[in-house]
């Protein structure tokens, strides 16, 4: 997958410590508004996650994006669009190296909906699908980028504005 950006802190240590995680992120498009998590906060995420035991891309995408936002992913037409690298010192670990594969992929979903199957720091969050341009996405998340997620995701969405990332 071409690699669209990396961000790097140069916040940590040179080290042979390193924790390397890939995660999905699916861009859902209809009628020019993206499927988003929004928290309570009216900070925009891309829906999506870090796979688990056993999953492959795909996989992980179709359950991911079924927990965050109830829409049933359409396999045969996922797109892949790009990576988001990010390195920095890791959170829990300071004297570790940080590396996150942000895989990002066009999905076209099935026209029903579930209800939403959060973990508890996303209900915490407060965050509910919202159907958004993305023009008011980036205008949101750059009052409040504070999060290496938010940072990515808006630096993503701005790429769609730009035309840099073309979706089918």
């Amino acid at each position: 997958m071409e690699v669209l950006a990396v961000f790097d802190a140069k916040d940590y240590q040179d080290t042979v410590d390193v924790y390397e995680k890939y995660s999905v992120r699916g861009i859902i498009n209809r009628n020019g508004k993206i499927a988003m998590q929004c928290s309570k906060d009216g900070e925009y995420k891309i829906p999506g996650g870090g796979l688990e035991a056993g999953e492959d891309f795909t996989q992980a995408l179709v359950r991911e994006i079924l927990e965050e936002t109830g829409l049933h992913v359409i396999e045969s037409k996922i797109v892949e669009l790009g990576e988001i690298k990010e390195v920095r010192k890791d959170l829990f670990n300071p004297k570790k190296k940080y590396i996150c594969h942000s895989m990002f992929y066009y999905c076209e979903v099935e026209d029903k909906q579930e209800a939403l199957k959060l973990t508890p720091s996303e209900i915490a969050k407060g965050y509910e699908l919202k159907w958004v341009a993305p023009q008011e996405i980036y205008q949101r998340n750059i009052l409040i980028e504070k999060d290496p997620w938010i940072i990515r995701d808006t630096a993503f969405v701005k790429m769609l504005i730009d035309k840099k990332v073309l979706l089918p």
